[in-house]
This record gives structure tokens, C-alpha cells and sequence, in this order.
């Protein structure tokens, strides 16, 4: 299938831009991922799991660990100092040229996939502008193009199984969705969706069930031809592996549970409000009632350990999960009842949504799981506009603390609300006319959008105001809760919506 001439002059255009950022500040993911590359291209397979020799040791499934030795080929050609294990933090020119292109040309598996969305929809013009809100997205800039991952590509291989599920082709769905997870474990957030989907819309024939011959239920052939294709991808991927007895370790690494209720600042979740509420009530307490408490908070040090508080009950592993599992299965109840495509994507949200909010250990990165479904459904209904643009600003904002130089302010900066004006007039103009937009709170998530531009203000001159240099982590407190607000906004606007539809 050719690329339609919109995707790739679009796309063209994004690599042009993109290359312009190439010696732009990279974080210590660069060094991460240049490790990795020295990893798989010096040792043996059975010891890329237990080097340690740098603390950014590999920790993503083994179709990355695959995928880092087939880059270390090139790397090697590039400059092979780069796959020495023991230059930590080396960048030469050569290889953050080789790192940045390498991120650049994995895009095309997200432009191959934003054609096939364009595809099955008919390519209409509501379809590209969903198209190009995903490709010229914030977030992936950030994240991927100045902070340094690989997520454009990963969430490729995510669209492409959306899509083929879209067309009916449930297999190919859910191998793509296997081998998603062979590549990195954060799409698991989105399992219960897919589980639940493919269960009911391809392994299971309602119609054909009667009380005294339940065995038909089951499509026996669908069901094992989904359950041997699954289990070949896993396989594949974590056979060597389990041959070499190591799959304690590996699972070690991929699930560090003895890491902190919250990442190194906070994700824009829950935990971040019940953080503020806290340090809120602690700094009640002490200058009010004049008590004399201890600050045994940890949750506000920017550190990744287990986090304690100082008020409020701490949280445990179990109630992040027993929360998570919770709203992820009212969201699947319209998959069960009537599965449908559209309600596929629905619920496929919910659970990357979810996950962020309530989940132990949130990235700030991992919005991404929720806003990228969430593209492919909003100009179904007029209805989602609202937590759409909720969940995308927060979002996206959230991810500015990431980008600290004063260099690249103006990029992340201008880029993010040029992004946000363009769509929001686009998706606004596009969207079904026929269903009347009823979210109630529309006017007052006008105002809260528009709270954003005072709140990066205060975060914008914070450095030149002595009197907060004391309070270390005060911007990123503002920042993570003033878009956690607008993130449970849209959670509670999406479920509203999905209640309603």
C-alpha cells in the first residue's frame, strides 16, 4: 500500500523539523538507550539482563533488546566507541547523530500506520486531522525528539492492531498487540480491553449459545488460533530466555515494585492531588494549630523511593491496583454487553487512563497511553471534544518539566499551543454537529484551559523570585497538580460521555 500524498509530504515535513532538533538537549534516556546499545552488541545474550556495570541497566522486553542489537549493526559502522560498555555518558557528534536518526527513521512505522487509519476511514477529512494531530504531536516531540525515547514507533505498531481490529481482522490484531508488549511492558495498561474484545467479539458466539448446548458458546478455532499465535510471539521473544533459566531476573527487571508510589516528579495522577492534599494539611497543621509534627514526607523530594506521608494514610501497591482494576472494568462493561469497534477504542482509553491515574509508580511519560487512543475516537462525538482537550493540554504540559534548558523553552512552548490552537479550531469544525455537546462543564474547562497560561507564567519566572528558592520542588508541585486537576477533569467528562453514548 502506497503512502496517500498528504501522509507523506506531512511527514516529510515532520523529519525536516525533526532534524533541526538533533543537537538539541537530550536527558539521560540518550545515555540509556546508547548503554543498551553497547549491552547487546558486546556481551552474550545470557548476560544482557544482569549487566549492571551502568545503573541504567536494560529493563525493557526482548523484542527492544532485539530491536537495540540490530541498531548496535549500524552503530558499529557509525562509531564503535559508543558500543564500549564502560564510556558512560559518550556523545560524541557521531553518535548523537546515529541516536537521532535512529529515532527518526523508526517514525516511519507511525506514518505506515496513520496511513492505514486514513485507510479504513475512508480518508476523510475528519480522519486526517485525527492523522495529524497523532503525527505532529506534542508529546512525541518532547519525549522522543528533545528528551530521546522511541515511542513514535511503538505507538505505530499500537494503531496499526487498532486498526486491524477495525477492519475485523482480529488475529492480526492481536499479534500486533503481543508483539507491542515484547517491546515495551507499559502497554499492558491496555490488556484488559483487548482481552475482553477479542474474547467476546471473536472467541465467543453469543448468538449461537443455548441453555442445553453451552459447549458453542466457544469458537473452538478462532480461540485457538488466537491463543497459539499469542503464546508464538511470547515465545519468540522470551524463549532464549527460559531456556537459560532466566525469567526471574528478567522480571525483575521489567517490574521494579519496590519503587516509590510516585516517579521522580509527580505523574499528573490522583497521587499527585492526595500529595498536595497532604502537604497542604501538614502546612495546615504546623502554622494554624502551631503543632509540632515531623516532615517525614517524602512524596515532594523529586525521588524515586517508597513514598511516605506526613497526614494522610500512605498507599499501598494493593490499593493502586484494587483501583485500577476497578474503573477498568466498569470501563469494559460496554464491550461485554455489545462489542463494537468504537467501543473497543473507548474502553482501550479508559484503561491507559486509568492506569495513569490510579496505577503505583506512574511515569509522567505514560500519559501518552491514554491521549494516542483517545485520538482515534474523539470526532466520533461532539461530546468527547471537551475531556479531549482536558486530557491533551494537561497532558502535554505536564511533560514541560522534562525539557529544562533555556534553549529549547521556545520550542516546547511555542510548538505545544500552536498545536493546541490548530486542533482545537480543526476538531471543533469537524466534529458530528448532530450530537449536541452536553458535558457540563464545558465553560468551566474553558476557563481552567485558560488558567494554563498564568500557571507557566509563575513556573516560567519562578527562578527569578529569591524568596521561593527555598522551596525546591514548589514548581513542579504547581505544575503536576494543576494538570492532575484537568487529567481527573477528563477522566470524570470521558466517563460521563461513554455512560451516555
Amino acid at each position: 500500500m502506497g503512502l496517500l500524498p498528504a501522509v507523506k509530504y506531512a511527514g516529510i515535513a515532520s523529519a525536516c523539523f525533526k532534524v533541526l532538533l538533533f543537537p538539541a538537549y537530550k536527558s539521560t534516556d540518550f545515555e540509556v538507550h546508547r548503554n543498551w546499545l553497547a549491552i547487546t552488541h558486546s556481551l552474550p545474550l545470557r548476560q544482557w539482563y544482569y549487566e549492571h556495570t551502568s545503573e541504567w541497566t536494560l529493563d525493557y522486553p526482548p523484542f527492544f533488546a532485539y530491536f537495540e542489537w540490530v541498531l548496535s549493526q549500524f552503530a558499529w559502522l557509525v562509531d564503535k566507541d559508543m558500543l564500549v560498555l564502560s564510556n558512560l555518558e559518550y556523545a560524541s557528534p557521531a553518535t548523537v547523530y546515529f541516536q537521532r536518526t535512529s529515532v527518526l527513521m523508526s517514525e516511519l512505522v507511525l506514518i505506515y500506520a496513520l496511513n492505514k487509519y486514513i485507510s479504513i476511514r475512508l480518508a476523510t477529512p475528519a480522519a486526517y486531522a485525527v492523522a495529524m494531530s497523532v503525527l505532529f504531536s506534542p508529546g512525541f516531540l518532547i519525549i522522543d525528539y528533545i528528551h530521546f525515547q522511541y515511542n513514535s514507533m511503538l505507538f505505530g505498531i499500537l494503531i496499526l492492531s487498532v486498526a486491524a481490529i477495525t477492519e475485523g481482522k482480529m488475529l492480526k490484531g492481536a499479534i500486533l498487540y503481543a508483539v507491542l508488549l515484547c517491546f515495551k511492558h507499559i502497554f499492558l495498561y491496555l490488556a484488559p480491553a483487548y482481552f475482553v474484545y477479542l474474547l467476546r467479539a471473536y472467541c465467543l458466539d453469543v448468538s449461537s449459545c443455548r441453555v442445553n448446548t453451552p459447549w458453542k458458546l466457544i469458537r473452538w478455532k478462532e480461540s485457538t488460533k488466537l491463543g497459539l499465535s499469542v503464546i508464538s510471539v511470547f515465545v519468540i521473544a522470551f524463549g532464549p530466555f527460559i531456556y537459560l533459566g532466566q525469567i526471574q531476573q528478567l522480571v525483575s527487571r521489567l517490574f521494579p515494585f519496590s519503587r516509590g508510589l510516585c516517579h521522580a516528579y509527580w505523574a499528573p495522577n490522583l497521587w499527585a492531588l492526595y500529595s498536595a492534599a497532604d502537604r497542604v494539611l501538614f502546612t495546615g497543621l504546623k502554622t494554624v494549630l502551631k503543632l509540632q509534627i515531623e516532615d517525614k514526607s517524602s512524596a515532594t523530594r523529586g525521588l524515586v523511593q517508597v513514598t511516605s506521608f506526613n497526614v494522610l494514610p500512605d498507599v499501598s501497591p494493593r490499593a493502586t491496583f484494587l483501583l485500577t482494576t476497578f474503573y477498568q472494568f466498569v470501563s469494559l462493561i460496554p464491550v461485554l454487553v455489545k462489542p463494537s469497534p468504537e467501543k473497543f477504542v473507548g474502553s482501550l482509553t479508559m484503561c491507559g487512563l486509568t492506569s495513569f491515574l490510579f496505577g503505583w509508580h506512574v511515569h509522567e511519560k505514560a500519559i501518552l497511553v491514554a491521549i494516542v487512543p483517545f485520538s482515534l475516537m474523539v470526532l466520533n462525538d461532539r461530546r468527547y471534544l471537551t475531556p479531549y482537550f482536558l486530557l491533551t493540554v494537561s497532558g502535554y504540559v505536564s511533560l514541560f518539566p522534562l525539557i529544562f534548558t533555556s534553549a529549547e523553552a521556545a520550542i516546547k512552548y511555542l510548538y505545544t499551543f500552536g498545536w493546541i490552537f490548530a486542533f482545537y479550531n480543526i476538531f471543533g469544525d469537524l466534529a458530528p454537529v448532530t450530537t449536541k455537546r452536553v458535558f457540563l462543564l464545558d465553560r468551566l474547562a474553558r476557563l481552567f484551559l485558560m488558567g494554563f497560561v498564568p500557571m507557566l507564567i509563575f513556573a516560567g519566572v519562578y527562578d527569578q523570585m529569591p524568596m521561593l528558592k527555598q522551596f525546591e520542588f514548589l514548581r513542579l508541585f504547581v505544575v503536576s497538580t494543576y494538570c492532575a486537576v484537568g487529567i481527573v477533569s477528563s477522566f470524570i467528562g470521558l466517563l460521563f460521555v461513554l455512560k451516555c453514548a
